[in-house]
Formats: C-alpha cells, sequence, structure tokens
C-alpha cells in the first residue's frame, strides 16, 4: 500500500464533527482532525461545505476561511506510519 505525495489528488471533502474528510480520485479516505486547522474551528457548515478543487484535486481553496491546502502535504506522516507499519 502506498500514499504517493505525487498522485494525491482530492475528489471530494467533507466534515463531521471532528474531522476533515478527503475522497482521493482512487478511492482510498483520510481524515484529519478540525483542530489541526485553526480557521475551521469557528467556521459554519455552509463555510466547511464552499471549497473548490484546484489543481485536478492537488490543491483545496475555502474561499471564505481564506484556507488552502495542499493535498501532497497532508500524507506526509501517513507515508512514514505506513513505512513503519509494514517494516
Amino acid at each position: 500500500m502506498n500514499f504517493s505525495k505525487e498522485t494525491a489528488r482530492a475528489n471530494k471533502v467533507w466534515f463531521d464533527s471532528d474531522n476533515l474528510w478527503i475522497l482521493f480520485v482512487d478511492g482510498r479516505q483520510l481524515s484529519v482532525p478540525k483542530s489541526f486547522f485553526p480557521s475551521f474551528s469557528n467556521a459554519t457548515e455552509e463555510q466547511l461545505s464552499q471549497y473548490e478543487l484546484s489543481g485536478g484535486g492537488i490543491g483545496i481553496h475555502w474561499d471564505s476561511l481564506d484556507e488552502d491546502l495542499y493535498v501532497p502535504n497532508l500524507l506526509i506522516n501517513t507515508n512514514m506510519q505506513l513505512e513503519n507499519k509494514y517494516a
């Protein structure tokens, strides 16, 4: 199992009460605690749902929150955890 930073592309984004969820174009899902992103802490559901994917899914932008995420960077620790798990 290899989460490649170079091929990571978001297809869909959503939130639950505690997490940001990303569905990748290859069908994998990743959740990240909303607390990692201060701009999400007081955001409304409407603001959180108003995102744009850019660069074919390598970027996620929330205009009303002035927040941008580079999707491959969200996988940095994931790769290290998987390498340790299967080493």
